[in-house]
């Protein structure tokens, strides 16, 4: 019996993660040689940014979808010795764009990704630029491309917690 409960409430977030707002497609970014996994069609941005006092090409792609915004960003690093502390200094810049959120991190490396310290999924509640609450469920990880590092901070910002959605979300992160 409780397997059964198990299985339909385990059935029952699968639906809602895919639900007909969200129309999960594969996109390949092939300059980040990475693909991803939205639920709606994506922008695309670039602009220079400093990770760990290195200046840097951003670019991002990402989308709205049933009240929840989608971005993956991506960053080529020419010093592969800077790479723990840039993925560090990334994920507490996004940290303190939310007004100094609580976060919770556990470790996150995908298939083909170094597996560093610093490659985490944080969950952390905190507000928006418009001052409501926000949760973002978010990813950093890093590469080795050639002799630079290819760094990657995935993101899904909703009002409340959706894990299911972003499981989804997270698990279509491929590093060919």
């Amino acid at each position: 019996m409780n397997w059964t409960l198990t299985g339909a409430a385990s059935a029952l977030l699968g639906l809602a993660a895919c639900s007909p707002a969200l129309n999960w497609r594969s996109v390949a970014l092939p300059e980040a040689a990475l693909t991803i996994t939205l639920p709606c069609k994506p922008d695309h941005a670039t602009r220079k940014v400093e990770l760990a006092g290195t200046p840097v090409d951003l670019s991002m792609v990402g989308c709205e979808a049933d009240g929840a915004t989608f971005a993956v960003s991506h960053a080529t690093l020419a010093d592969p010795a800077q790479t723990g502390v840039a993925l560090a200094h990334w994920r507490a810049a996004v940290l303190a764009r939310l007004g100094g959120a609580q976060a919770h991190e556990v470790p996150f490396v995908p298939r083909n990704a170094l597996p560093l310290p610093q490659s985490v999924r944080t969950v952390a509640q905190g507000k928006g630029p418009d001052g409501q609450a926000v949760t973002a469920q978010a990813v950093w990880f890093a590469r080795t491309v050639g002799p630079q590092m290819q760094l990657y901070h995935a993101v899904v910002y909703t009002p409340r917690p959706r894990p299911e959605v972003a499981d989804t979300f997270f698990s279509g992160l491929v590093l060919p």
